[in-house]
C-alpha cells in the first residue's frame, strides 16, 4: 500500500507487525550520531538543531537529570527523537522543549517520511513508546508544534491533546523577483521608496551580512540595547536580560559553534540603527531577534523595514527557499509572509496531579488567546502587565543588595 507523504511516494508500514521500541538517554552527546542522521536533510526550528540545543545547556548549566533525550526505533532503525528539559514550573516538574519560547516552532526530531508511512495506529505506538520512557514529573508540554511538515499533515495528532493557539509565518519563494513581484504592490514600492529616501537623507546608509567568527559582538550587543529600549517602551520584561541570555546568543555566532549564525546589520554613518540575528540550517533562515534604533528622527526613516527589505533582496538569491519569521503578527510578517503555518501545544499527563493541571493551562491558554484577539482586552492586559512589571522594578531597587 502507498502513501504521499511530503512530496515522496512511501510504503506504508504495517504498525501490527512493525517491532516499535523506545530508549532513554540523559546525554546529549549518546544520541549525537542519530540527531544528525535524523536532521541532515533539514529543520523545521533552531529548536531542532543539535547544536543549538547543546549550546542552549552548556549556557543554562542544565544538570544531566533534567536532559531527558528520547529515541524511537522501527525495526530497529531510529525513527524520532524528543529531546526534553525537565524544569519546576511553579513547584510542578515538567518535562518541555529546551529554549522555551526562544524560537518560532518545535517538533521532535524525526523522520517525517517514515512517521507519515506509519500512519495513525503506528505513530500512536510509537508516542506511547516513547513517552513510557518519561518519568519523574507531572506532565509533557510541548508548545508551538506544526500541524504541517513540507506538506504532510497530521504527524503530531497522536502526540497527546492539542490546542491551537498560534500561526507561524514564513515567506517561502524561489527568487527575490517573484517575492518582490507576489508581495510587493507599486503603491507599496513607492512607500518602500520613500522610507529609504528619508533614511538616506540623514547620512550615509550601509548594509552588511556577517557571519560566524566576525566582528558580531558590537552588532549583539547593540541589538540587545535596543531590544531592551523597546521593551521598556512598552512595558513588559525583557527575556534576554532577566534570563541573562545574552551569553547563549554570543556563544552561537562564535567560529566552530556549529550553529550557522548571518547577522543582517543596517548602518547610518557607521552607526549602527538596525539589527536581525538569522540561524540558517540548509535552505531555510529563521530570524530570531530583530532590533532598530529607538531614536524619533532615524524612526522617521523606517530602518527596521529598509533593513528587512534589503534581507528579502538578497536572502532568495543566496539559495533560501524558507525565510521563517518566527510566531505572532507583525506588520513585517503581513508584507512579507505568504505562507501561515498554525502550531499547537500539545499535552500529556503522566500523573493524575499532571492531568488536571492540563486542563487548567488549556483554559488559561484559550483566554490567553481571547484576549490577543480583543483590542480593547489586549490594550487592558498590558497596562496591567505593565504596572505589575514597574511595580515589581521598583521593589528590586528598593531591596537592600545581597552578599555573595
Amino acid at each position: 500500500m502507498d502513501t504521499t507523504a511530503l512530496g515522496l511516494a512511501v510504503v506504508a508500514i504495517d504498525p501490527l507487525r512493525a517491532d516499535i521500541a523506545a530508549s532513554l538517554s540523559t546525554d546529549i552527546a549518546a544520541v549525537e550520531t542519530v540527531w544528525r542522521t535524523l536532521t541532515a536533510a533539514g529543520i523545521e526550528s533552531p529548536g531542532q538543531s543539535y547544536d543549538f540545543i547543546r549550546l542552549w545547556i552548556e549556557d543554562r548549566g542544565i544538570p544531566a537529570e533534567d536532559q531527558r533525550f528520547v529515541v524511537g526505533t522501527v525495526d530497529g532503525r531510529p525513527v524520532a527523537l524528543l529531546p526534553l528539559h525537565r524544569k519546576t514550573v511553579r513547584g510542578i516538574p515538567v518535562f518541555t522543549w529546551f529554549p522555551g519560547a526562544h524560537a518560532g516552532c518545535y517538533a521532535p526530531v524525526a523522520d517525517f517520511k517514515t512517521l507519515a508511512a506509519l500512519g495513525p495506529v503506528g505513530r500512536g505506538a510509537l508516542w506511547r513508546a516513547m513517552v513510557g520512557q518519561l518519568c519523574g514529573a507531572d506532565l509533557i508540554y510541548l508548545r508551538s508544534m506544526p500541524t504541517e511538515i513540507d506538506g504532510a499533515t497530521g504527524l503530531f495528532d497522536e502526540l497527546g491533546s492539542t490546542l491551537a493557539v498560534e500561526t507561524l509565518y514564513r515567506s517561502q519563494y524561489g527568487s527575490w523577483e517573484e517575492c518582490d513581484r507576489l508581495q510587493r504592490s507599486k503603491s507599496r514600492r513607492k512607500h518602500d521608496r520613500q522610507q529609504g529616501d528619508r533614511l538616506a537623507a540623514m547620512g550615509e546608509v550601509g548594509f552588511e551580512e556577517i557571519r560566524n567568527g566576525g566582528d558580531m559582538r558590537c552588532a549583539i550587543e547593540t541589538m540587545f540595547i535596543q531590544r531592551a529600549a523597546r521593551f521598556k517602551v512598552m512595558g513588559i520584561r525583557d527575556p534576554f536580560v532577566h534570563d541573562r541570555l545574552t551569553d547563549f546568543y554570543h556563544a552561537m555566532a562564535a567560529a566552530g559553534s556549529g550553529v550557522d549564525v548571518r547577522l543582517h546589520v543596517l548602518r547610518l554613518d557607521g552607526a549602527i540603527v538596525a539589527v536581525r540575528y538569522n540561524v540558517v540550517d540548509n535552505d531555510r533562515m529563521f530570524c530570531l531577534i530583530s532590533s532598530m534604533s529607538d531614536d524619533p528622527a532615524i524612526q522617521n526613516g523606517s530602518p527596521g523595514k529598509q533593513c528587512l527589505l534589503r534581507v528579502m533582496q538578497s536572502v532568495f538569491d543566496q539559495g533560501m527557499r524558507v525565510f521563517d519569521m518566527g510566531s505572532g503578527f507583525t506588520d513585517e510578517k503581513r508584507h512579507w509572509c505568504n505562507v501561515q503555518m498554525p502550531l499547537r501545544q500539545h499535552y500529556i499527563g503522566l500523573t493524575g496531579r499532571g492531568a488536571v493541571i492540563v486542563g487548567v493551562h488549556q483554559t488559561f491558554q484559550k483566554m490567553r488567546a481571547h484576549i490577543k484577539a480583543n483590542k480593547q482586552l489586549k490594550v487592558l492586559a498590558r497596562n496591567v502587565q505593565s504596572f505589575v512589571y514597574r511595580l515589581a522594578g521598583k521593589r528590586a531597587a528598593e531591596a537592600p543588595e545581597k552578599s555573595d
